[in-house]
């Protein structure tokens, strides 16, 4: 590997914001641990495993949350402007990372940082301004309250400049919804509760304005490399042509096609009237015009707005996929309106969108079992199919009223309070509800999923590759190799900070030499595709030993019992399953291609030696040692 004295593409500024003591300072981030870890996901983990004390409530004031802008943001690198926070999840009770699109990324590296780290506790409201050389904590107290969008709107007023870039909590946030979101701009950083950790810590958000500019190691190869990279995606037909056009609703009707679409509380993966939630009739009734974040030409993003019936006049960025899965098909409706609609209602609140359809889903089918009583649910007629009551639900989760404030510890907390064989399908791993992708019918995926850090993210694991048929799905052999090489290419393209959408650039499997070539010509460094799967490793393994120090063993890499025990019932996939023991064959020969321990799924201490953490080695040696004594 290269060791240049000094790399281009980061700032090497990270502003240090301590809430308890009402400071801010700006420290040098050290050039050695950027070449190790990147940026992004892999330098996060890697800071919060060394400043976090093991076993801290998340919602402790020694907690941290950190941002950061990857090394190619704010350059012409396609898809590299993404924002990604960091913390300890309230969900996962793990190391957990988010990231946006957007223009927020760029924005603070032309103030000049790389980055904020949120520590302590304020004793009234807060906020963090940044402009340039000036950098301040402001008091937030008439923004507190306020939902996302109207607190977009007060800031920009405060900062005196249309032109910021504000992330904000909303009212789900301030309550410590465990999924509360961060909102930046029409984008959100939603899953993993890092809303709810800046809400413990009493912060409403950061307001950025940057005039400066960012320094690149070779400004001819940076635009012949981005210019090649544009016009790859172009020429490719789903960031050229579907995703420009369609964004990603467009895998409704792929998935409902192949069935492995989730409806009802993941009962069925096929869903009869996805046609009302599909991409084309999104496309037709309320979308509006395309948005593309900084430096991507994909405009993947839908600017929609409902101009007739109950919801008319919302106006939102979206929906994702993700979200019409959760709030639309997952609760068994097919109203696209009603879907858009709740998605801007939980931005505007600041809550996790999949989270929230996914925890209605599950009170709907508690409901259905008689699990819940109507008097349990405050009268409200969960029904499977009602799209009604989707507005109420998320208003009261958001405030945390009645089965509201039991839905906004999580569908497992709320399994484990509700009880009645709840469990069973509170559809969720390590505290994390699932996305919109079947873990029954993509085997690698679904030991993705198993051992993914963040539970039910499917960004651990990709569903990519045996979605579309590059990778068999009808076969476990294998797949524990696969989905190490998927782990790689998404940690190492999430310390880059870069958007998976676009596949066609970066691989649905492999880290690709595009991967490194155009990070290269960035920062000056000299990366291999070996070098850049070494770091990758690297970094997966710190985070999976931050999780064990946390308490995480074999046993909480799993699958819902219904993902396990229940075959699909219909559709394309009729019959497909994961069982418990084809899982745990899977398990062993993941945990042996990673060189962990098999009985408890530690990283040995022999693997973390050859990848150059002598710390976090002996960290495993010492809980290694505690878990084998008789």
């Amino acid at each position: 590997m290269s060791r240049a004295k000094f790399y281009n593409g980061y700032t090497r500024k990270l502003i240090r914001a301590n809430l308890t003591e009402g400071r801010v300072q700006i420290e040098e981030m050290l050039n050695g641990q950027l070449l190790k870890y990147i940026g992004g996901a892999g330098l996060a983990g890697r800071m919060l495993y060394d400043e976090l004390e093991p076993g801290i409530d998340p919602f402790s004031h020694r907690n941290k949350v950190i941002f950061l802008a990857g090394p190619l943001a704010g350059t012409m690198a396609p898809t590299g402007s993404r924002l990604g926070a960091y913390t300890k999840s309230p969900m996962t009770n793990g190391f957990f990372h988010s990231s946006a699109g957007g223009c927020f990324a760029a924005e603070l590296k032309f103030a000049g940082f790389d980055g904020v780290v949120i520590e302590g506790k304020s004793e009234k409201p807060v906020y963090l301004f940044i402009s340039n050389s000036c950098v301040e904590l402001r008091d937030a107290t008439h923004l507190w309250g306020e939902k996302t969008y109207r607190a977009h709107e007060l800031m920009k007023n405060d900062v005196g400049d249309e032109s910021a870039q504000i992330a904000v909590i909303g009212p789900a946030g301030e309550r410590m919804v465990r999924f509360g979101a961060i909102i930046v701009g029409g984008r959100a950083l939603g899953r993993g509760g890092i809303g709810a950790v800046l809400g413990s810590k009493m912060f409403k958000g950061i307001a950025v304005r940057g005039k400066g500019s960012v320094a690149v190691h070779d400004v001819r190869a940076t635009l012949d490399m981005s210019y090649k990279l544009l016009n790859a995606m172009r020429s490719a037909p789903a960031t050229g042509q579907i995703l420009p056009r369609y964004g990603t609703p467009v895998l409704v009707n792929a998935n409902n096609a192949l069935g492995v679409f989730g409806a009802h509380n993941w009962q069925d993966e096929m869903f009869e009237n996805a046609e009302g939630l599909c991409a084309e009739t999104m496309r037709k009734k309320i979308v509006v015009r395309d948005k593309s974040c900084f430096a991507c030409p994909i405009s993947c993003g839908k600017y929609s707005v409902i101009t007739e019936g109950p919801y008319a006049g919302y106006k939102v960025e979206g929906p994702e996929y993700e979200n019409i899965f959760a709030l639309g098909s997952m609760c068994g409706h097919d109203s696209i309106e009603t879907v858009a609609a709740a998605e801007r209602e939980c931005d505007d609140l600041g809550m996790d969108a999949i989270e929230t359809g996914v925890a209605i889903a599950f009170a709907m089918e508690a409901r259905a079992k008689g699990i819940l009583s109507a008097q349990d649910v405050d009268g409200l007629d969960l029904t499977f199919g009602n799209a009604a009551v989707i507005m109420p639900m998320i208003a009261k989760i958001g405030m945390r009223e009645g089965i509201g404030d039991v839905l906004a510890e999580s569908v497992k907390r709320a399994a484990e309070k509700i009880g009645g064989g709840s469990m069973d399908f509170a559809m969720q791993n390590k505290g994390m509800t699932f996305a919109g992708h079947s873990a029954r019918g993509m085997p690698g995926f679904a030991l993705g999923y198993a051992t993914g850090p963040r539970g039910g993210s499917h960004h651990d694991g990709r569903p990519t590759g045996e979605r579309t048929g590059l990778v068999p799905r009808d076969t476990i052999e294998g797949k524990a190799a696969y989905i190490v090489k998927v782990n790689h290419l998404n940690i190492f393209t999430d310390s880059m900070i870069v958007c998976h959408l676009a596949e066609s650039l970066w691989g649905p499997i492999d880290i690709q030499q595009r991967v490194v070539d155009i990070l290269n010509v960035v920062t000056g460094m000299s990366l291999t595709v070996q070098d850049a799967n070494e770091t990758a490793e690297r970094m997966w393994n710190v985070i999976r030993a931050f999780a064990v120090r946390e308490g995480l063993r074999r046993a909480q890499d799993s699958l819902p019992k219904r993902f396990l025990d229940e075959p699909i019932r219909d559709g394309p996939s009729k019959g497909m399953v994961v069982n418990a023991e084809q899982l745990e064959k899977m398990k062993d020969e993941y945990y042996d291609v990673r060189g962990w321990d098999r009985a408890t799924g530690i990283p040995t201490p022999e693997r973390l030696q050859k990848l150059d953490l002598p710390d976090i080695a002996e960290d495993m040696r010492k809980i290694l040692a505690a878990e084998r004594r008789p």
